[in-house]
This record gives structure tokens, sequence and C-alpha cells, in this order.
């Protein structure tokens, strides 16, 4: 079983495109389309299982870089699923936030104007 990662889908190709595009190459096994969770729309890429792992290897070699949709479509052997940890919301730090804004001297962030402290002797 060969996993295949396409890349750079136009949002409106379907599962059945992609499997129209892969067959001749070989037996497709599965499709599937990735798509945002909250909005259902594609996010331009997915992955077509092939039963064959050299029948895989020819596909790769023939469609990465061909056009589909008017875009050249980036095809590759699928890397392992890497495990995310359990839990839901938001997962590590993801930055600053609040504030004021950052950046600045003190006198910028407190209404500007005036002299500076050395500029005061």
């Amino acid at each position: 079983m060969k996993n295949i990662y396409v890349g750079n889908l136009d949002f409106s190709t379907t599962e059945e495109q992609l499997r129209t595009l892969f067959e001749p190459h070989g037996a497709v096994d599965k499709v599937t389309l990735v798509r945002d969770r909250a909005t259902g729309q594609s996010r331009g890429f997915g992955f077509v299982e092939m039963t064959n792992d050299a029948e895989g290897e020819k596909a790769i070699a023939a469609l990465n870089g061909s056009s589909l949709g008017g875009r050249n479509l980036n095809v590759n052997e699928a890397r392992p699923k890497v495990e995310r940890g359990s839990g839901g919301g938001f997962g590590g730090h993801r930055g600053g936030g609040g504030g004021s804004g950052g950046g600045g001297n003190r006198r910028e962030r407190h209404g500007g104007g005036g002299r500076g402290r050395s500029d005061r002797y």
C-alpha cells in the first residue's frame, strides 16, 4: 500500500477528479481531500492510497508537477502522520497578545510629548 500526498490542489477539485487522475497509473484504494473542520472548504491538499507500491511510485513520477485545474501539483510519498497531544483548545504558546501593542519607548506609550529624562538637566 502506497500513501501519496497531493498538494497545491485547486479548492474546487473533487475526490472523483483525483481518482480519475491516478487510476491510469494503477489501482486506487482510497482518495481523501482534507477539509477545514469549521467551513468544510478544501484545504488544497489530499491523499491517494494505491494498492501496489510500484504503481504508486510510477504515479508519483508521472504526476508530480503535472497540471490539474490550472495548478501544478506537488505529488510525493506521504510522510507518516505525527501524533499530536490529546486535548482540545489551543495547544502550545501562540505568542504575546494584549498589552500596549509593543514597540516604541515609554514616552510614546504614555502620550508622547514632553522631554525625556535625559533632557531634563
